[in-house]
């Protein structure tokens, strides 16, 4: 199975990405893991000239230019993990960023007659990590991920696993961190039984 591991993690010791790295270890070494860690990929926002060739090329079916590297990368996945923390009831900047580098018509997605996305991704499964300081409500960055995996992308499965209150007076951090990987464990377990 390739798995590719997006990262929008900032700190190093991120417990968003400790547990995305736990996942990892529990789906075990013979599946090939491409990473993504978007702190270092420095993809620059869309700018016109950008859109117009881009767009332009997907028209073409010409998919060979490098604006195309990451869209590529995630249409061929079996399956799909994002390590995002909860920032600002969102995820942080660099993974919507990554998002408009994917979100290729004709490559990723493509439209009916009426209107209607068919998605052309490869991978039937995303599961979203996070991981938050405080309470996590209006969460809309597992939203806005999932909606366009299931609308746009064709994927059918969306799984979140989060750990939250961790930065709260008298947190309980490690028996927070341990329901998420318990609930890793469960979801790894399944997913094993489908492979």
């Amino acid at each position: 199975m390739n798995i590719l591991y997006v990262d929008a993690s900032l700190y190093e010791d991120s417990r968003t990405k400790g547990l995305a790295e736990y996942m990892l270890s529990k789906l075990g070494n013979e599946h090939n893991v491409k990473k993504i860690k978007l702190t270092e990929e420095n993809i620059p926002p869309l700018d016109i000239e950008t859109l117009i060739r881009r767009t332009n090329l997907a028209d073409e079916m010409n998919f060979d230019d490098p604006v195309f590297y990451y869209a590529k990368d995630y249409t061929n996945a079996d399956m799909i993990l994002i390590a995002a923390p909860f920032w600002d009831l969102s995820f942080p900047a660099v993974l919507k960023l990554y998002i408009e580098a994917i979100n290729i018509p004709n490559l990723v997605f493509k439209y009916d007659e009426e209107g209607n996305a068919i998605g052309l991704c490869q991978a039937d499964r995303i599961v979203y990590i996070t991981t938050a300081g405080g309470k996590i409500d209006n969460e809309y960055g597992y939203e806005y991920i999932k909606t366009l995996a299931k609308k746009y992308h064709g994927i059918k499965h969306c799984d979140k696993i989060q750990a939250e209150n961790l930065d709260i007076i008298n947190a309980k951090v490690e028996e927070e961190l341990a329901k998420a990987r318990k609930k890793i464990d469960n979801l790894v377990e399944n997913i094993k039984k489908n492979i």
